[in-house]
C-alpha cells in the first residue's frame, strides 16, 4: 500500500530532524516501509516497521533495532543510526532514521567476496560482557536456542496443507540435526544475512542495510542465510543460482577474512547451515498459513498479513514460498549439501 508521508512529516518536526524533501522507497520487504530523506548535510533513509518479526511490542522492537545498529557500527559494513523516531499517534510503530547508502543490488556470484568480507567484520566485532548484551538475544547455548526455535516453527508444516512427500522430507531433515554442537564460538550475527539486503557501494564495499534480528550466536547462520538457495533466490535485483563450489569459495573467502578469531569448523558450519535452511522452510510454512489474515488494528507485535504490503510483493513472497516447499528445491539444496559436505572437510 502507499506510504502516507504526512505521518512522517510531523514525526520528524517533532524529533527535530531537517530534511529538503522526502521520496517513498519501493515495497520490497515484509517487515519495513522505507523513505529517502533528502538532506544538505548527506541523505538518510527513514525505516518505518510494519511489524515486528520477533514479535515485540512497538517501542521494544525500536530500541531492538537501534542496538543492532549501535552494535554492528564499528564493522565499517552497516548504515550509522541517526535517530529513533518514538511510537504515536503519527506512527503507531515508530521508526528509525539511519545513513542512507547509494549503492547498487550485490551480485551473485562476483559480490559474495565482498559479502563475506562484510559478515567477517561483523564477526570479529569484540564481544560485550554477557551482562551488557541485552536487549540483543544472547543465549547460552546458541545451538539449543536455534533448535528451539525451528521447533516453534515447525507446527506449521502441518497446518500449511503441504504435500505428504514434503512433510516427510523437512521432518527427515530435521533428524539430522546434531542435539548439540561443541567447541562452537558465539559472535555478534545478523540472522537476516540474504544477498538482498545488502547494497555494495561505489568502493566495492558490501554493506547490510537491514538490521533488526542481531543477536549473539554462531556465524554459521549468516553465512548460511548468505549463501542458501532459499537466499540467494530469493531477491529480485540479487537473484542467482548458485554453484556449490562458489558456495564453497565463500565459505573459505570468510574463513580468510576471520583470520585466526575463528577455526571455522567444517561440521560446525555445515550444521549451521542446515539448521537455518530449516528454519527458512518452516517460516516458509509459517507464511503460507498466516498471510491471509487481517492486519493487526492494534499495530502490536508480529503481523504477516498481506494487507501490508504492496500485492506485486505478496504474490513474489507466496511465488517463493510455494517453490522453496517443494520436492524440486528440497532436493536441490540436499545435492548442495552432499557436495559441501565433501568440499569444506577436504
Amino acid at each position: 500500500m502507499p506510504i502516507a508521508l504526512a505521518p512522517l512529516e510531523a514525526a520528524l518536526h517533532h524529533a527535530g530532524i531537517d530534511y529538503r524533501s522526502l521520496a517513498p522507497m519501493a515495497d520490497t520487504g515484509l517487515a519495513h516501509d522505507h523513505v529517502w530523506l533528502y538532506r544538505d548535510d548527506g541523505d538518510r533513509v527513514a525505516r518505518l516497521p510494519k511489524q515486528s518479526q520477533m514479535n515485540l511490542a512497538p517501542e521494544t522492537n525500536l530500541a531492538y533495532q537501534a542496538a543492532c545498529y549501535r552494535r554492528t557500527a564499528a564493522s565499517g559494513h552497516t548504515p550509522q543510526l541517526e535517530a529513533v523516531l518514538q511510537p504515536g499517534n503519527d506512527l503507531p510503530r515508530g521508526g528509525l532514521v539511519v545513513e542512507a547508502i547509494r549503492g547498487r543490488p550485490a551480485q551473485l556470484p562476483d559480490d559474495l567476496p565482498h559479502i563475506s568480507q562484510a559478515l567477517a567484520a561483523i564477526h570479529r566485532l569484540a564481544l560485550p560482557p554477557v551482562s551488557q548484551r541485552e536487549p540483543l538475544l544472547a543465549p547460552e547455548d546458541p545451538w539449543h536456542a536455534m533448535r528451539r526455535e525451528i521447533a516453534e516453527q515447525v507446527d506449521f508444516v502441518d497446518t500449511a496443507r503441504l504435500p505428504d512427500a514434503v512433510s516427510r522430507r523437512i521432518y527427515a531433515a530435521l533428524d539430522t540435526l546434531p542435539a548439540r554442537l561443541d567447541d562452537s564460538v558465539t559472535s555478534l550475527i545478523s540472522f537476516d544475512a540474504h544477498p538482498g539486503n545488502f547494497l555494495i557501494d561505489e568502493r566495492g564495499r558490501a554493506v547490510l542495510v537491514d538490521l533488526e534480528k542481531c543477536r549473539y550466536g554462531l556465524a554459521g547462520f549468516d553465512l548460511a542465510h548468505a549463501s542458501l538457495y532459499t537466499s540467494t533466490t530469493w531477491d529480485v535485483n540479487s537473484r542467482a543460482v548458485l554453484e556449490p563450489q562458489q558456495v564453497a569459495d565463500f565459505y573459505r573467502h570468510w574463513q580468510r577474512a576471520m583470520g585466526d578469531t575463528t577455526d571455522g569448523d567444517a561440521a560446525t558450519l555445515l550444521a549451521c547451515r542446515r539448521a537455518m535452511w530449516l528454519w527458512s522452510l518452516t517460516w516458509c510454512a509459517k507464511w503460507r498459513t498466516q498471510y491471509l489474515q487481517e492486519s493487526d488494528a492494534n499495530h502490536g507485535g508480529e503481523d504477516w498479513s498481506a494487507e501490508l504490503s504492496d500485492p506485486a510483493l505478496i504474490e513474489h513472497v507466496r511465488e517463493r514460498v510455494e517453490h522453496y516447499l517443494s520436492l524440486d528445491a528440497i532436493e536441490h539444496v540436499e545435492a548442495e549439501f552432499a557436495y559441501l559436505e565433501d568440499a569444506l572437510t577436504a
